[in-house]
């Protein structure tokens, strides 16, 4: 039995947890580029994702967020990530604890004009997080990114053309491919 727990062990202490290698659209940002980059272009909507690689929950949050960003980025939108772990002076700064008690990661936080409008999980008055699912569905609903990306598609775009389906809304309705709501 004690060489078994010993193998395990060691077992789990060289042993890096699974990285998600898929395709994404997300800018990787250190402890000094962050800021420089919320403050580049105040238009640009961002949604980052503050994680450490050794949280099981960032690498099982990891396949649906960069989905998203290959759903989701354009011009007015885009996704970022920060490795809190690793820049723990941004944990500190943004207010995302990096112990495991707390349950703050992964923690998305909405940043549109270069400041903070919205986070997940929120923070309650004794400073613990709230429970919250990290799900495709739940990303789409709390952050509104229907929304988001419809404007920031017009933003991007000449007036005279019309508004663009936001991906994946054709599915949701229950329609085929090159089919619109009238045509049902």
């Amino acid at each position: 039995g004690g060489l078994r727990v010993t193998v395990v062990a060691v077992f789990l202490m060289t042993c890096k947890p699974p990285l998600y290698m898929g395709p994404e659209y997300i800018k990787y940002f250190s402890d000094k580029t962050i800021d420089e980059e919320l403050d580049r272009d105040k238009r640009v909507t961002w949604i980052v994702e503050f994680f450490a690689n050794w949280s099981s929950e960032c690498q099982s949050f990891a396949p649906i967020f960069a989905d998203l960003s290959l759903k989701y980025n354009c011009p007015g939108l885009h996704f970022g990530k920060v490795d809190v772990g690793r820049y723990t002076d941004v944990s500190t700064r943004y207010k995302v604890s990096t112990s495991p008690l707390t349950k703050q990661l992964p923690t998305l936080i909405l940043f549109q004009g270069g400041t903070e409008t919205m986070r997940r999980p929120q923070i309650d008055k004794k400073g613990r997080a709230v429970s919250w699912t990290f799900s495709e569905e739940n990303v789409i609903r709390e952050f509104n990114l229907n929304e988001l990306y419809q404007k920031a598609k017009k933003q991007s775009k000449p007036r005279e053309e019309g508004p663009e389906e936001p991906p994946g809304a054709q599915a949701a309705a229950g329609l085929g491919p090159g089919e619109t709501k009238k045509d049902k």
